[in-house]
């Protein structure tokens, strides 16, 4: 990126920054947990599921199996028929169980604050590792996910479908004390404004900076 183009991408990230604060002042996580090791579990179940599906699973899940020690108490067939509607529920089942006894085996039970640690883990990735470590150890750190991808795309602060490129480009553009709550900020405007397929352009704050062929054509648009 030229200087010319990443001088116009901070200011235009600094103007979506400061509309966000307008939209989403005190945004937070959509997801139910009561421990680090709650927020990792219901994060491994997230993938391609509703946060909404997930709070619902997880609320049966965790009355009895909430620490590492108590979920392998269940077999993988058990794990699968309570997390079944999360979908690939095999998958998730076996990672959950991988990681609970990594936990034990190598943390002491406990769930790791960085990342090096944390992706260690079965099913952990670095978006579910930057999950934990913004929303639960309230460290700095920018989880991209699909809405996070998305909307930096459309937005024009990155220019890929890698979500490491897109976190780097973003690192880059917004202050390290802000990027726990842009990246809340930014998964709740995907999810409830810029969506996948029915993007709310006609109540966007964003539309006039939104560099998407794909949005709709306002006639009367005033920002």
């Amino acid at each position: 990126m030229s200087s010319k183009a990443e001088e116009k991408a901070k200011t235009t990230a600094k103007l979506f920054a400061s509309g966000l604060d307008e939209i989403f002042p005190n945004p937070s996580c959509e997801l139910d947990y009561k421990s680090a090791y709650e927020l990792l579990v219901a994060v491994i179940l997230s993938a391609q599921c509703t946060d909404k599906r997930v709070n619902i699973v997880t609320k049966e899940l965790f009355k009895e199996y909430n620490t590492p020690q108590k979920m392998l108490t269940l077999g993988q067939e058990q794990l699968e028929e309570k997390i079944h509607s999360c979908g690939f529920y095999h998958n998730k089942a076996k990672n959950i169980l991988s990681m609970s006894r990594d936990l034990l085996k190598r943390f002491g039970g406990e769930v790791p604050s960085n990342q090096e640690d944390l992706v260690s883990l079965a099913g952990v990735g670095r978006k579910t590792a930057n999950v934990v470590l913004g929303e639960h150890f309230k460290k700095d750190a920018i989880a991209v996910d699909t809405h996070v991808l998305r909307v930096s795309n459309r937005l024009g602060f990155a220019k890929t479908d890698n979500p490491l490129k897109c976190e780097r480009a973003l690192n880059n553009l917004f202050e390290k004390k802000d990027w726990s709550k842009i990246h809340l900020q930014m998964v709740l405007f995907g999810r409830y404004i810029c969506k996948s397929q029915s993007p709310q352009c006609d109540r966007c704050k964003f539309y006039n900076i939104c560099q998407s062929k794909d949005k709709k054509k306002l006639l009367d648009f005033a920002d």
